[in-house]
């Protein structure tokens, strides 16, 4: 099987398995996320075949949805890989990629070790940046039944994975315990331009929806 055809098929396995989820973790997050990390990969010349698969396996089993068992994802996308008798070399660098993709909380270092790692971390945060980041952050939260926002409970900064995985605060603290950290941990140049804008954008949001949620505009 060509390089090509593994990629078309893994494709279609992800849009068939993610079909139709509403938290913003969908096939077509990662849709997106595989065609910005080809973007970025081009030009930071990554392994475009590598940075292509760990795209479009990085969520095929998040562990927001696995009772938070974070190897869940590189299982299934060993599994998958192994059934189309990808190279061993191959499959163990897209399983670390998937692996370690996830933020994972403000004082928690997800550091990636190689330069395709950093494009597909690097394009899965932008898609939680921005206008998509703003439509996923409140999708996210309405699945599982928070808050739009309580003034009275104040964002919190976690300083490990566990306590990350527990929080149940309103979606706007979501804004400052992740999204708006996200500008200053990418990895590629090419990221960090893609970054500047979308965080940008995100910030003018926040100024707007406090002015609406107290009445002054």
């Amino acid at each position: 099987m060509s390089r090509e055809q593994i990629i078309r098929k893994t494709a279609e396995f992800a849009r068939e398995t993610l079909a139709g989820d509403g938290s913003g973790h969908d096939w077509w997050h990662v849709y997106r996320v595989w065609k910005t990390a080809v973007r970025i990969g081009q030009r930071e010349q990554a392994d475009l075949y590598v940075v292509e698969l760990a795209a479009l396996l990085h969520d095929i089993a998040d562990w927001k949805f696995h009772d938070g068992d974070e190897l869940a994802a590189p299982k299934a996308a060993r599994t998958w890989l192994e059934k189309l008798k990808v190279e061993e070399e191959i499959i163990a660098h897209v399983c670390d990629i998937v692996a370690g993709v996830s933020f994972k909380g403000a004082g928690v270092t997800t550091p990636m070790q190689t330069l395709e790692g950093m494009v597909v971390q690097d394009a899965d945060r932008l898609d939680a940046l921005g206008a998509i980041g703003i439509g996923r952050a409140f999708a996210y939260g309405g699945s599982k039944g928070r808050e739009m926002h309580n003034p009275g409970e104040k964002p919190v900064l976690h300083s490990s994975f566990e306590a990350y995985k527990k929080s149940k605060g309103p979606t706007i603290n979501h804004f400052y315990e992740k999204l708006l950290l996200l500008k200053d941990q990418m990895n590629t140049n090419a990221g960090k331009e893609m970054a500047q804008e979308r965080h940008h954008y995100m910030e003018q949001f926040l100024h707007r929806f406090f002015e609406e949620w107290d009445g002054n505009c």
